[in-house]
């Protein structure tokens, strides 16, 4: 089980975030929702050891990741929402230098890359440069990077990003089976039917603190509400969206 205990993380003035906890069991698929400059980027970067917390700590199956935090990330697989990659490198290399970093042999790392590959409709462009591959197919590549070692844990920000339909429902799907399997993930998206359709549990922060912890439909049965959506605006927004949006094309037209 990953648990996050009172995560804070203070740069300048307010922290960014605030107290927060949770857990993860296997199997389990936690959504992680907030409106921007919520804190949601701050606690992935702090579940992953990228980020020192101000205070609180991250324990998986009890042990704190920072006791050894390079063997907590070989059974991490992250998928960043602002990745940094060698735009050199082919599909086929970038994918060989991760599994490389990762410890996988070479003869089933080649298969095995090859494979998903051809699954995941890159065989054609393997040879082409990262510069030369669209937002999805890079996103279809880091994706892949982030399953090469098989890892327990997956932490996806915004993973959805830039796919085709047909790419994201195979994704969908892919969580689905990975829960299945006792994997645990967590989630952070704005696309909220996406999340709602795929998350076990959802928490939705506001100013760097949990306003929800809970599933989607007790949180709908608890906020009188048709859908997640309705659920994070009544949270996160207590101003009319529909007065803003008409405010606007007041403002513009005039």
């Amino acid at each position: 089980m990953l648990e996050a205990h009172h995560l804070t993380k203070t740069f300048v003035g307010p922290p960014a975030v605030d107290g927060v906890s949770f857990a993860i069991r296997p199997g389990e698929i936690l959504g992680y929702l907030g409106p921007n400059g919520a804190g949601k980027s701050t606690t992935v970067k702090m579940l992953t050891g990228l980020l020192e917390p101000t205070s609180g700590r991250v324990t998986l199956h009890g042990e704190d990741v920072r006791r050894d935090l390079k063997g907590f990330q070989r059974r991490l697989g992250y998928v960043p929402e602002e990745p940094h990659l060698y735009p050199h490198l082919s599909g086929r290399e970038y994918l060989q230098l991760a599994g490389r970093l990762r410890g996988i042999p070479r003869c089933p790392l080649e298969t095995k890359m090859d494979e998903l590959l051809h699954l995941i409709g890159l065989w054609q462009d393997r040879h082409n440069t990262l510069a030369s591959y669209s937002k999805g197919m890079r996103q279809k590549i880091l994706l892949l990077a982030a399953l090469l070692h098989d890892p327990e844990l997956l932490i996806l920000d915004e993973p959805f990003s830039g796919l085709d339909v047909n790419a994201a429902m195979i994704l969908r799907s892919l969580l689905h089976s990975l829960a299945g399997r006792g994997r645990m993930i967590l989630y952070s998206s704005h696309v909220l039917e996406v999340v709602e359709k795929v998350a076990h549990m959802v928490l939705i922060l506001r100013k760097g603190q949990v306003v929800a912890h809970d599933s989607v439909a007790n949180l709908r049965n608890v906020m009188s509400q048709t859908s997640l959506e309705g659920v994070f605006a009544q949270l996160t927004n207590p101003e009319d969206t529909d007065a803003i949006a008409h405010r606007i094309l007041d403002v513009v037209a005039a």
